[in-house]
């Protein structure tokens, strides 16, 4: 796989694929560490006298131009970033994207529209998504990949586009293959994984692959209730996905087989009500054993038995890696839980990485700082689908 040093950028149209899908609270960035990672990259080439054209999806727009979903608020930052104006296309490929991208000197930077807002960005025909993809290649002359968190779809910019140009992985995705193939080839032991999160269903595929590479597996987050559930425990109106129980109960028996500890909680928060995120109002939560959850309460985080628990098994860790929270840690009386892991992370002699997504979020929300641990990916579900061995389509277009 090439990188950017490979190529001859000066005077060039280099089409760079990021991954600015930002949360947004109207048009305020709440969280902007994803433009935070790509920004170097991005700078690079325009210090080496590249015409820079950055594109990236946000949300979820059906095919069409949504206000809701503009790529405007993140162009901003990343000039913020950059200290230097960044040209806005308000679409992909149409008349603004061509006037946009024909009007850039060397070393200037633009951003297009919402990818997204065009259907053969996403589209599973693969005729329609070529076609994007040439309207794609007409505004450069180069590609730079560097959009982690998408290289796992089979979509227009990612998959497609780098057949159709000269193209090279930007450093931030070099990086996270560097990392990740520390979590898959010639792994320091003890190996240590914490899976959290809403859904098991989300982490199976990842806790089948790990069965074979880990030491230890700890859970916490919604999905430790269908755990609990499937050892006989009652989890009285916790998120439960109860057609998941069979397939934990062989994840679990293969791991007793294996010798890879299995750590779920001893004690969790619970309470009648979900917290309210926006006032974040106190929720006065009870503790109890986790195998004493009453019928009318939800389990909201793992307990301060648990968060010491969880402490012991990442101390003597050589490697961790950690996707998802203990629990609801936008609010701060069930943020314990999650702010333990990363302080057994960061209180470990571990090569730590942090998997993306809420993980991530979490990291930032909670104060923690980024350069403390050994990695935080920009990419949950890839970094997820990298662990369980899948070929990911954006990194297989990137490779000659």
């Amino acid at each position: 796989m090439k990188t950017i040093d490979d190529l001859q950028v000066a005077g060039k149209r280099v089409f760079v694929r990021a991954d600015l899908n930002v949360p947004l609270d109207g048009t305020t960035i709440t969280d902007d560490g994803r433009i935070r990672a790509v920004q170097p990259t991005i700078a690079k080439l325009a210090e080496a006298g590249a015409k820079v054209v950055v594109a990236s999806h946000l949300g979820r727009p059906k095919g069409a131009p949504d206000p809701a979903f503009s790529l405007a608020p993140a162009a901003k930052r990343l000039g913020e970033l950059l200290g230097k104006d960044v040209a806005f296309a308000t679409d992909t490929v149409g008349e603004s994207a061509r006037a946009t991208v024909a009007g850039l000197a060397d070393g200037q930077v633009a951003v297009l529209e919402n990818l997204r807002f065009n259907p053969g960005e996403t589209s599973k025909d693969d005729a329609e998504r070529g076609e994007f993809a040439d309207q794609l290649a007409q505004l450069a002359d180069l590609y730079v990949g560097d959009g982690f968190g998408a290289v796992h779809r089979k979509h227009a910019s990612v998959y497609d586009l780098p057949a159709r140009l000269p193209h090279a992985a930007g450093d931030l995705i070099a990086a996270e293959v560097t990392v990740l193939k520390k979590l898959t080839e010639d792994v320091k032991r003890p190996y240590a994984v914490v899976l959290g999160g809403a859904k098991v269903s989300d982490k199976l595929g990842v806790i089948d692959h790990l069965l074979e590479k880990a030491d230890r597996i700890l859970i916490g987050g919604g999905m430790a209730y269908t755990f609990l559930k499937a050892q006989g425990h009652e989890v009285g109106i916790s998120l439960l996905q109860e057609d998941q129980i069979p397939a934990v109960k062989e994840y679990m028996k293969r791991a007793e087989e294996r010798g890879v500890e299995f750590v779920l909680p001893v004690d969790v928060l619970v309470s009648a009500e979900f917290p309210d995120l926006k006032t974040k109002a106190p929720a006065n939560p009870t503790v109890v054993a986790a195998d004493a959850i009453p019928a009318d309460q939800e389990g909201l985080d793992i307990g301060p038995k648990t968060r010491e628990l969880y402490a012991s098994k990442l101390k003597d860790a050589a490697t961790v890696f950690w996707n998802g929270p203990m629990g609801v840690f936008e609010h701060p009386d069930y943020a314990n839980g999650t702010k333990a892991v990363a302080q057994g992370l960061l209180d470990s002699e571990a090569f730590t990485v942090v998997g993306g997504g809420d993980s991530a979020a979490a990291v930032r929300l909670l104060g923690f700082d980024e350069n403390a641990f050994g990695h935080i990916s920009t990419g949950g579900g890839a970094s997820l689908e990298y662990l369980e061995g899948k070929t990911l389509p954006g990194l297989a277009a990137l490779e000659d």
